[in-house]
């Protein structure tokens, strides 16, 4: 794994050993940032169950001028910050380990908002016949999200085809990559 594009292109990203995170692939977060274009550029970014703090990093690399990764894990984080030292990304990068619904509630009560938020959370269950209850549902489910995203700006939310998402309001869907068993929407706030 590593950054696919900007000042830190080609820099490769250390992993944790185990099942326990799966990195979004390089040609997925290409495809991603080719997408979103020169959104990133000056974008203030928040990544949801951040990782390796991967989608953060290309973020930095391509001109973001802060991101803040939210991970659960205290050994992650220290692989995000790791991986920041390695690209020389770490001046603008704020890595808080805390469960992400409770970050969630602290940032909307505190009035935080975000040009670009990413999330490509661990994958939920085939749902066919039921409503998910996979992190990515819960994350357009979840009435703090909505409050997070600056007006016109994205929130980007990866998660695999067998899991069937309900879209819920505040949420528009404006674009759908698929790439293999992954899909990322993108996402605006109805006004």
């Amino acid at each position: 794994m590593r950054i696919t594009g900007g000042n830190a292109v080609r820099r490769i990203l250390k992993t944790p050993k185990g099942l326990a995170v799966r990195p979004t692939p390089d040609l997925v977060k290409q495809a991603v940032f080719n997408s979103l274009g020169a959104r990133v550029v000056g974008a203030r970014v928040l990544e949801l169950f951040a990782g390796t703090g991967a989608l953060s990093l290309d973020c930095l690399s391509r001109g973001a001028v802060s991101a803040m990764c939210i991970e659960k894990s205290h050994k992650h984080a220290e692989f995000i910050r790791a991986n920041a030292d390695t690209a020389n990304l770490g001046g603008s990068l704020d890595v808080r380990v805390q469960d992400v619904f409770t970050a969630l509630a602290q940032f909307a009560e505190n009035g935080r908002q975000f040009d670009l938020i990413l999330a490509d959370p661990p994958y939920g269950e085939k749902n066919i016949g039921r409503r998910s209850t996979s992190f990515a549902q819960l994350l357009l489910d979840d009435p703090n999200l909505p409050k997070l995203l600056a007006p016109g700006r994205r929130f980007v939310l990866g998660h695999t085809k067998r899991d069937t998402l309900d879209i819920v309001a505040p949420w528009t869907e404006v674009k759908l990559l698929k790439h293999g068993d992954s899909l990322m929407r993108f996402f605006e706030r109805e006004k």
